[in-house]
C-alpha cells in the first residue's frame, strides 16, 4: 500500500518490511514514519494472528511504542526525525520522555480529538479499570516527533 500510494503521489521511497526497526540492517534515514499497533490489549502477548496484529499494543498499548522509541536513534541520521502515531490512551508524554532518555529531543507535534474508534470502545470498560481512560469515551490520535540533533552526546 505505501508504494502505490507513493506512486500515486510522485514521491520516491524506501519501503522495508520485518520485525520494526530490525528491517532496517543498520541503515540511517532522514525520516522513519511508524504506526504501531497501540491499542491496549488482554496481556502482553503480542497477536500472531492478522485481524489483531495491527492493533494490540500490549497491556498499556507501549509493547511496540517503546522498542520504536528505544532503537530510532541508531537509524536516524544527524539532523533527522521519527514520527510516531499513537492514541493519548497509551500516554504521550511518556513517549516524549522516553525518546529524551535515548537521545532524541521528543515533541507532540500533533494531536486530533474524537470518539473512541471500534476496538477502542470494545475496550472501553478494561481500559477505565487500569486507569487508562477516563469516563469521556474520548480519545487524541496524537503525533509525535523524535528528533536527533545534529551535535548530541549520546545516552549513557
Amino acid at each position: 500500500m505505501t508504494l502505490v500510494n507513493a506512486s500515486l503521489n510522485r514521491c520516491a521511497v524506501s519501503v522495508r518490511r520485518g520485525d520494526l526497526i530490525d528491517a532496517l540492517d543498520g541503515l540511517r534515514f532522514d525520516l522513519i514514519a511508524c504506526n504501531p499497533p497501540y491499542v491496549p490489549a488482554a496481556t502482553d502477548a503480542l497477536p500472531r494472528h492478522r485481524a489483531t496484529t495491527a492493533l494490540d499494543g500490549g497491556r498499556d498499548g507501549r509493547a511496540l511504542i517503546d522498542r520504536v522509541c528505544v532503537q530510532a536513534r541508531a537509524h536516524l541520521e544527524p539532523g533527522g526525525s521519527l514520527l510516531l502515531v499513537h492514541s493519548s490512551v497509551c500516554d504521550p508524554t511518556r513517549t516524549v520522555a522516553l525518546l529524551g532518555q535515548c537521545g532524541l529531543e521528543g515533541e507532540v507535534l500533533r494531536r486530533v480529538a474524537g470518539p473512541l474508534g471500534p476496538t477502542m470502545r470494545e475496550r472501553a470498560a478494561m481500559l477505565r479499570s487500569r486507569g487508562l481512560l477516563g469516563a469521556g469515551d474520548r480519545e487524541e490520535l496524537v503525533v509525535v516527533r523524535g528528533y536527533r540533533p545534529h551535535h548530541a552526546a549520546v545516552p549513557a
